[in-house]
């Protein structure tokens, strides 16, 4: 089934081949796309997922859009810019 998430946080290509790979790392999870000017991820795998993906994109530095805000925003951008240089390494 086809499930989309929009997150905060996404720059560039380094930031959703960060995503993509973390999520392909989930059993179950395929077909993972990110639309970087929409900052949304769009992935297919049972509803039931859903969860685990956001709470997987939150420890990566991309909370789902509206989820955090203050504090937790800011340390979800500190660890974007990491995930963000480890994607454009890989």
């Amino acid at each position: 089934m086809p499930i989309t998430v929009s997150v905060e946080n996404i720059k560039c290509g380094g930031c959703a081949n960060s995503i993509r790979k973390a999520l392909h790392a989930i059993p179950g999870v395929a077909e993972v796309e990110v639309d970087v000017e929409k900052g949304d991820i769009h992935f297919e795998g049972d509803e039931t997922l859903r969860a685990t993906v956001v709470k997987r994109l939150l420890e990566l530095g991309y909370p789902e859009s509206g989820a955090v805000s203050g504090l937790g925003s800011a340390a979800a951008k500190a660890k974007s810019f990491v995930s963000c240089a480890i994607g454009r390494i890989s």
